[in-house]
């Protein structure tokens, strides 16, 4: 199956790229389609629907079922070249005929919200709202080319959801049994930054929800698994951000948040006492150059920061600040750096907390961190 226009390309890594759709506009070429076969009594193998971008594509029909009042098809989802775990399967639409009104539901395989704060009601079908509005409004049209004036129920489901939707984001968002139907522009850029950070947004949202004051931010499960092992935090509380820290703070910020404790190991860290908010090692790998300059600013001699240079890992570095006793001054300077570039990112809207860690050692710590730390204590529950 193949859906168009393919002719649209990003360029990453030195490499072009292939852009594809996202589940949302699958469902709605999909459920676009149901609506003309079952009005116009027809059969057809390709639909064009507008995107939400306002861009029109073609898509591609199969496995086409039809019934007097019913009639469901689906759309193959192609991801283009972005790795998605969506990529090849089937997104079913089937359209049914009512009195009046247009109803929206979801079938097998798409996910349910259990839980408040995200832009879906709780109890509701994981079908984010750009593509509820474009669905229907794409059957919609349909129902005006036909001069329908009747009611149309729509229901999108995607049998392989439930199978796939653990290795998605869905679990941590609190959407159960399925995958959700996504999408902004109905178009998906390969390895795109923007659907990270977006799904990101979704999961401070989540927590905004539980705690409207204080969010817990670490890099991965690495940060996560310190938190809870050596700091004694409930690691559920964790906020992983990946290595988008600036978008992260950016969002917090918006929504307000009143304090905000950052957990991370020094080789992820030591890159924001340089202003840096992208951690990405593709983007800037500058933390011997960050922890040489402290060093030197420390009194450490250039052949001192030369063999710093050459360490492999920041964690190579502190057994040598340890022999030369600059370990402390290195450190006090480093985490002044990165608690002012931190305040500066969210232009002191709210209270930021920092604890870098080593192996099983908290190198550096604020000194409101201990203070923060009181919201995210793990409670009996969690060691049970």
């Amino acid at each position: 199956m193949t859906n168009y226009p393919h002719n649209t390309f990003v360029v990453k890594g030195g490499r072009k790229l292939s852009t594809g759709f996202t589940t949302g506009s699958c469902a709605a070429a999909a459920a676009a389609a149901a609506a003309h076969m079952l009005l116009g009594k027809t059969l057809i193998q390709k639909v064009r629907i507008t995107l939400p971008g306002g861009t029109e594509a073609v898509f591609e029909l199969t496995d086409i079922r039809q019934e007097p009042n019913a009639v469901s098809c689906a759309v193959v989802k192609d991801a283009g070249d972005d790795p998605d775990v969506t990529d090849g399967i089937h997104i079913y639409a089937c359209c049914r005929l009512q009195d009046s009104g247009f109803a929206l539901k979801g079938g097998q395989g798409i996910g349910r919200m259990t839980c408040q704060g995200l832009s879906i009601p709780k109890g509701e079908p994981a079908i984010n709202p750009v593509p509820r509005q474009s669905i229907l409004e794409n059957v919609k049209k349909v129902c005006a080319r036909h001069q329908y004036k009747g009611g149309v129920e729509i229901t999108i489901s995607a049998p392989l959801g439930e199978k796939i939707a653990p290795n998605t984001f869905n679990p941590r968002l609190g959407i159960e049994g399925g995958i959700s139907i996504l999408g902004t522009t109905g178009i998906v850029e390969p390895m795109s930054e923007k659907a990270l950070v977006d799904t990101l947004k979704l999961v401070i949202d989540r927590y905004k929800a539980v705690d409207a004051d204080n969010i817990l931010l670490t890099p991965g499960n690495y940060g996560k698994n310190y938190c809870s092992a050596v700091l004694g935090l409930d690691r559920e509380k964790a906020v992983k951000f990946s290595n988008y820290l600036g978008e992260c703070l950016d969002y917090v910020a918006y929504r307000e948040f009143q304090r905000a404790l950052v957990v991370g190991h020094m080789g992820k860290l030591v890159k924001v006492a340089g202003g840096i908010m992208n951690l990405h090692s593709s983007v800037a790998d500058c933390r011997m150059e960050l922890v040489g300059v402290h060093a030197a600013l420390a009194g450490a001699s250039a052949k001192q920061v030369g063999d710093m240079m050459q360490c492999k890992t920041t964690d190579a570095v502190i057994p040598l600040l340890d022999e030369w006793q600059l370990t402390e001054t290195v450190l006090t300077s480093l985490l002044e750096s990165i608690r002012k570039h931190l305040a500066f990112r969210v232009k002191n809207k709210l209270e930021i907390g920092v604890v870098v860690f080593s192996g099983n050692q908290t190198l550096m710590q604020s000194a409101n961190a201990s203070m923060l730390m009181k919201h995210f204590r793990q409670t009996s529950e969690n060691h049970d």
